[in-house]
Order: C-alpha cells, then sequence, then structure tokens
C-alpha cells in the first residue's frame, strides 16, 4: 500500500519563523500550505516540509536533494542569494569550488539556516 502512497519529506528546524523566511526568501520557494508547527513548500511536482523542533540542524548527513537540469546556473542564482557552498574533501567524496562529481552526476552541498544539509545535483548527459 505505500508504493501507492504519495511520499512528503520533512526538514526539521528549530525555528521555524527563520527557516520559513529562508526558504522562501533565500531559496525561492512557494508555500502551500502552513500551521503553527508546519511549513509546506512545492517544490516541481512534488511538495515537502519543515517543521518546528529543538533537535533541528542535528544531522550531518544529507537530508533533501534536488534534481535540477544545470548544476551551475542553479548554484549561481543560489550564490547570489547568499548560499555557500560546502567543501568536502573526503574519502570517495572531493569537492572543487563546491562540485563533486562521479558516477554520472555532479552535486552541490549547502546548509540552510538551521544547519541541515542540502543538495543540489545534476545527471550528466541528461
Amino acid at each position: 500500500m505505500l508504493a501507492d502512497a504519495p511520499l512528503l519529506a520533512v526538514i526539521p528546524a528549530g525555528d521555524l519563523d527563520r527557516a520559513k523566511r529562508y526558504y522562501t526568501d533565500t531559496l525561492g520557494l512557494k508555500i502551500a500550505r502552513e500551521s503553527d508547527e508546519e511549513v509546506v513548500f512545492d517544490s516541481g511536482n512534488t511538495q515537502f516540509g519543515i517543521y518546528h523542533t529543538p533537535y533541528g540542524g542535528q544531522a550531518s548527513h544529507t537530508l533533501a536533494s534536488w534534481k535540477v537540469a544545470d548544476l551551475d546556473a542553479e548554484m549561481a542564482d543560489l550564490r547570489s542569494r547568499g548560499v555557500v557552498f560546502e567543501e568536502y574533501d573526503l574519502p570517495g567524496l572531493k569537492t572543487v569550488d563546491g562540485v563533486a562529481e562521479a558516477d554520472g552526476m555532479r552535486a552541490a552541498w549547502f546548509k540552510d539556516c538551521e544547519g541541515n544539509v542540502l543538495c543540489v545535483n545534476q545527471l550528466v548527459g541528461d
């Protein structure tokens, strides 16, 4: 039955108002609906939510990733809005100017205002 149900990803936020401003003003996303405890955004043909919790920003791994057609253009736009991309030099993952390339994919990571790790990535050859 789950295979037929839509999946709504949720991202934790210690300060919901600050996160709402970041996702609307900095990332340029549109609010689909909101309550005192959650804000849901439209993104492509799907939605995701941010919700209030004191545990926001504690995960050190990627929580969400946007598939984009042009990574360089997306990064330029996000940088113009103040987004800073992470640099990694780990076994199996090295970024150059914020971009890692491997296995037919280019990707870049950044942290939202709560410290959550987010990603934009492009499949090479698409």
